[in-house]
């Protein structure tokens, strides 16, 4: 029997697919299936439902399944599956392996040895989250380390961090972002359900944690005049008492709808919300984020970098309750305006297209199947950055570097620089190959920033909620 040519692609260190969760889910569900489409072998490792008595899927979009166990702890859950998805590749080795989250760094090695090429998707800035203490702070700061150090490739999703990839390590990653799915004409007939009318409530999804600020956005609506509900999506494992702090900080107009599982619900509560309030501060480019303005949903967002380079001028932005307050009622205000600034937004969406982002993991994997092994970074970084002591210093973490970079005011009045322009001269044996082409292939358009500046946009900036 002929054997089959096509380039093996494995996809590791998430929850796989269907795509129920996050961002990388998302990813590797859109990715995938398009690799396939480009006659790519394509297998993501799941993660096994425990208790689920449904026979375990094989194949989801063409996409072959290998479904494992993992510990449900919240300090070993990722690490123990990714540690049986990486044993299951020395057996079935692809050509390629994508993993995903630094964090699984410490296994890169035992793929290595298997001489599969490695792209490490290095995700946010981990450390910075809440839920870990020192320990597991320490644990993230040495994984981003290790993950330089033992993968061919790294990627980041946003600009920020891999001008932080680039400053702390002297390594370039392939910027490659997410995609925006754009929804036009989308149907409310879900929202009846939920008493909701189009246009007539505020909207925040997120994950029930410190750095996504849920808290911070119910307790600023709290104090508003709003009349219009504020409806919040989503919950969070592990995470009992910052959820308790989240339904504490609400009053009678706030309706809490825990998960949303059905996509086309979601859809619509993303297209048809006055505004969409945004609290990711640490993730880097935020899929939530890009849906919700592919929607054409008006969007109030933190305050840091990774948003404004989304949203650039269609975006407004909070750092605190009171920001908050004001923010949803001017929307009440002039829903006509919240209106045209969601279709700025969804303008602004159509730069991310989950085509292109696809054609750059193709490029990528081909690449590293064809290339000869490098000598990579030695994952030592060229500074430090004390890790934050709580979860409000998370936020405001900065550099010991003392000039301020300028307010961020729209991409295009940025000054050119940052990773691309240093990657030639700072990464090793010519780790600058990503295209500068966009925010999903490269960092073009003067997007890309120093480090330094990444840190201190993180602080005192002024608000602008217009």
């Amino acid at each position: 029997m002929a054997r089959d040519h096509r380039l093996r692609v494995a996809m590791i260190g998430t929850r796989g697919v269907p795509a129920r969760y996050g961002g990388f889910e998302t990813c590797i569900e859109e990715v995938g299936s398009r690799l396939v489409e480009r006659d790519i072998d394509v297998v993501v490792y799941c993660r096994r439902i425990p208790g689920t008595t449904e026979p375990e899927q094989l194949t989801h979009r063409g996409m072959r399944l290998v479904q494992l166990p993992a510990l449900r702890t919240r300090a070993l859950e990722t690490l123990s599956h990714t540690s049986l998805s990486v044993a299951h590749q020395l057996l079935h080795p692809a050509d390629v392996a994508l993993v995903f989250n630094a964090a699984n760094a410490p296994l890169l090695p035992v793929l290595r040895a298997r001489r599969i090429p490695v792209a490490t998707h290095v995700d946010g800035l981990e450390w910075r989250r809440a839920k870990w203490g020192p320990t597991g702070r320490r644990y993230y700061r040495g994984a981003e380390s290790l993950a330089v150090r033992w993968s061919d490739a790294l990627i980041a999703d946003a600009t920020g961090i891999a001008d932080y990839y680039v400053n702390e390590f002297g390594a370039a990653p392939d910027l490659i972002s997410y995609g925006a799915p754009i929804l036009a004409d989308t149907p409310s007939d879900g929202l009846a359900g939920l008493d909701l009318e189009p246009g007539r409530y505020h909207l925040v999804v997120a994950r029930f944690e410190p750095e996504n600020h849920v808290e911070e956005i119910v307790a600023g609506y709290r104090r508003s005049g709003a009349r219009l509900p504020l409806v919040v999506v989503g919950s969070a494992p592990y995470a009992d008492e910052y959820t308790l702090r989240v339904r504490a900080a609400a009053d009678e107009r706030v309706r809490f709808l825990g998960g949303v599982w059905d996509q086309g619900l979601l859809d619509q509560l993303y297209a048809h919300c006055l505004t969409y309030l945004h609290g990711h501060s640490v993730g880097g480019t935020n899929p939530s984020l890009l849906r919700a303005i592919g929607a054409g949903a008006p969007s109030v967002a933190y305050d840091v970098p990774f948003n404004r380079e989304v949203l650039r001028g269609a975006g407004r932005f909070f750092r605190t309750p009171d920001d908050v307050a004001r923010a949803v009622e001017r929307a009440e205000e002039d829903p006509a305006g919240e209106r045209a600034r969601g279709e700025e937004g969804r303008e602004q969406a159509k730069r991310y297209d989950w085509d292109d982002v696809a054609g750059s993991y193709e490029v990528l994997c081909r690449r590293l199947a064809a290339a000869a092994p490098v000598r990579r970074p030695t994952g030592r970084r060229t500074r430090t950055i004390p890790a934050p002591a709580s979860a409000h210093d998370a936020d405001d973490a900065h550099s010991d570097d003392g000039a301020r970079g300028d307010p961020v005011d729209g991409a295009a009045n940025r000054a050119s620089g940052g990773a691309a322009n240093r990657a030639s001269e700072r990464a090793p044996d010519g780790a600058a190959n990503r295209p500068a082409d966009g925010p999903v292939n490269g960092a073009a358009d003067g997007q890309a920033r120093g480090s330094a500046q990444f840190e201190r946009e993180n602080q005192d900036r002024p608000t602008e909620v217009r």
